[in-house]
């Protein structure tokens, strides 16, 4: 139980033999599932921001001027152009930015009660690791994502889903709502990795992965089309994947 800012919340096990044992074990799997889920319920919630009218978008963390651009049809040459932007390279997270024809206000849809300035889009990390493609196919830029970072590949159902880098699965499964057949893994240096949606696992639950190892097959599982939802975090938050994957 939690209550106040101060709260510890403790949980302690003991070993304990035969049947009572096992049972302690599928609870502990299960809390730390709940766990797990909400965390990811609670990131993507955390990577969303108010919205704003037609024709305009909010910046928010871990996004690029190239990414906005290419997401809404623009070159960056042209939203600098109708935002008066002199550097390509400086975004704050909140800044509402014209990305097309609209008659929504940028003034009436970016006011906040926050006091807080806003802070600046985080740079890609000197640690960062690299990666390759998760999958072969297209990247449908309109299709409905947890997170704004995250991308979505199409292709056909059974298209081999490969793990971008080295690292360590930590989870493998579909107890986690609105991701399907769910793989996470972890990397060095501060780095997640999820791939959702998956048609099947070919990986299980602590079990060591290689770059380019296949780890599942693309599928529809918790989604109406088939497609991989893939997306990085960094220190926890999502980053823009796009950053981090190699040019096509």
């Amino acid at each position: 139980m939690m209550s106040g800012p101060n709260s510890v919340c403790t949980v302690s096990f003991s070993v304990i033999p035969g049947p009572v044992a096992a049972l302690a074990h599928r609870t502990t799997r299960l809390t730390w599932l709940l766990l797990l889920g909400a965390m990811l319920c609670l990131l993507a919630a955390c990577g969303t921001t108010q919205k704003v009218g037609p024709g305009y978008y909010r910046v928010q963390s871990g996004d690029t001027l190239t990414q906005i651009a290419r997401e809404h049809g623009q070159t960056v040459h042209s939203l600098m152009r109708m935002n008066d932007i002199r550097n390509a390279n400086v975004l704050r997270v909140g800044q509402v930015l014209k990305v097309g024809t609209g008659g929504a206000s940028a003034t009436s849809s970016s006011s906040s009660t926050s006091t807080s300035a806003p802070s600046p889009v985080l740079p890609r990390p000197a640690n960062a690791i690299d990666m390759i493609w998760p999958a072969d196919g297209s990247v449908d830029a309109r299709a409905k994502k947890p997170s704004p970072h995250g991308i979505v590949i199409t292709n056909r159902a059974g298209t081999p889903i490969k793990a971008v880098a080295d690292g360590k699965v930590v989870y493998a499964g579909d107890a986690l709502r609105g991701y399907g057949n769910l793989v996470i893994v972890d990397h060095a240096s501060g780095f997640l990795t999820v791939y959702a949606h998956n048609q099947s696992l070919d990986v299980k639950e602590g079990q060591r992965v290689k770059q380019g190892q296949r780890i599942a097959a693309m599928g529809s599982s918790a989604s109406n089309q088939v497609g991989l939802y893939f997306e990085v975090r960094y220190q926890g938050k999502a980053v823009d994947a796009l950053r981090y994957l190699p040019r096509r």
